[in-house]
């Protein structure tokens, strides 16, 4: 029984398994963090775009 539990605890076959997830765990919240820092200027950005384009007169004619 105590080598079974040696045996156990010295396996490290899981350890490269909870390294991905904390890794893929870190990327996903930086990219959510990014994402968040981000928005408010492009949406005021984009609503300065619009707006200009709005002013622009068309002209149907050749």
């Amino acid at each position: 029984m105590i080598q079974s539990v040696k045996k156990f605890l010295e396996c490290e076959d899981g350890a490269v398994t909870v390294d991905w997830v904390v890794l893929t765990a870190a990327v996903a919240g930086l990219g959510l963090a990014v994402v968040a820092v981000i928005i408010s200027p492009m949406s005021d950005q984009s609503e300065s775009v619009s707006t200009y384009l709005e002013s622009q007169p068309i002209e149907d004619t050749f």
